[in-house]
Parts: structure tokens; sequence; C-alpha cells
């Protein structure tokens, strides 16, 4: 009786199953990546400047240390409490004459600042702060700043239906024309000056 030839296995195929797969994994998996955070350095000022004496109620101070704890002024402060207090110290208006603030809406308290142009935030971590926390501390910071500005932008700009953040997406997106970019820009840098962004951060504890 004659033999039966045992089948054989084509392999033929198994590179294109295998090319298929991988394809398959690239384009399913998910890569997380860092976020960061995305700030503009002001350009260097050539000319030579004098000192300038800051005094200590025009900075309000923010500091994180290795637990994670928040201290503004020095008193323990959760997150969620931050931006409205920044925006107090922002828009207080204490000054006198020349330092007076017309368009502040605060307090005008005489022991904080006397003007936004004046007002400086101070932002100091350690070197063990979690990376989430002093993010989520910057965007608060920088949240305080842009819902001031909101308010002024639509203030001063009530028929363009839109507030600074959203006027400065517009702007600076690539698709914008160039007419368009030009009618915002006096708009937008005027809003700048009136709260202007001093976020000031010292060097990381090393313990």
């Amino acid at each position: 009786m004659a033999k039966r030839a045992a089948p054989e296995v084509n392999a033929g195929s198994m590179a294109d199953i295998a090319f298929l797969l991988l394809i398959f994994f690239l384009v399913t998996t998910t890569i997380e990546t860092d976020s960061g955070l995305n700030r503009k350095l002001p350009p260097m000022d050539e000319q030579e400047q004098e000192d300038i004496i800051i005094r200590q109620r025009n900075i309000f101070t923010v500091v994180v240390n290795k637990y994670n704890q928040l201290l503004v002024e020095e008193e323990p402060t959760e997150i969620q409490d931050l931006r409205q207090m920044a925006i107090e110290f922002l828009d207080n208006g204490g000054g006198q004459g020349e330092e007076a603030c017309d368009f502040c809406q605060g307090k005008r308290d005489s022991s904080s600042s006397d003007n936004p142009q004046k007002a400086i935030i101070s932002l100091k971590n350690d070197r063990e702060t979690s990376y989430k926390v002093y993010v989520a501390v910057q965007n608060e910071l920088v949240a305080a700043y842009n819902d001031l500005r909101n308010r002024e932008f639509q203030r001063l700009n009530p028929m363009l239906g839109m507030n600074f953040v959203e006027a400065n997406k517009i702007y600076n997106d690539p698709r914008t024309s160039t007419n368009e970019k030009s009618a915002l820009k006096p708009k937008l840098d005027e809003v700048k000056n009136l709260f202007p962004q001093k976020l000031s951060e010292a060097e990381p504890n090393k313990n």
C-alpha cells in the first residue's frame, strides 16, 4: 500500500501576516507624552536699565514644597482657591496718585498691589514637587491673568463678541488673514498692557 504524502504548510504568507500585525499594533497603541508649558519669553532689552525697587506689597508669593503643599503669602492654601486670590491681588488697585488704577475693580487695599503694571507673582517650587502639581499651579496663575484680560477686552471691545483668549487664538491661527490680524493686534496689546503677565519663577529648592 502506497504511503500518503503529508500535507505541507504554506508559510509563504506568514511574513505578510506578521507585517500586518505590526502595523495594527503601531496604529492602535497609545503612546503617552509629557505635557509642557507654553511660555513666550519677552525680547531682550539692549538698553541698560537702572535697578528697580519693588515694594513688598507688589509681590504675591506662591510656594510649592516637596510635599506638594501650597503656601500663598506664607499661608496654607488649596489649589482651587489660588486663581481667585491671584485675581484679587492683580486687580487690587491700591495705588494713589500716579500709581492709581482707574480700571481696577478690587478692594483697593493699601497693603496689597498698587496696580497691575507693578504687581508681580513670584512662584517657587521644590525639586521634589510633582510635575502634575507644578503644572496645575501654573495653569491657575495664568488663568487669573486670562480672566482679567477677558474682562477688560470685552469692556473695551463689546461689539466684537469675543473675549481676549478667543481673540488671541484667532490672531495666532496661521489661517487668519493679515487684515484681521492687523485689526486684532492693537486691541490685544492694549489689554496686555493693562494686565501684563509678570510671573517670576525662582530657582527651585535643592532639598
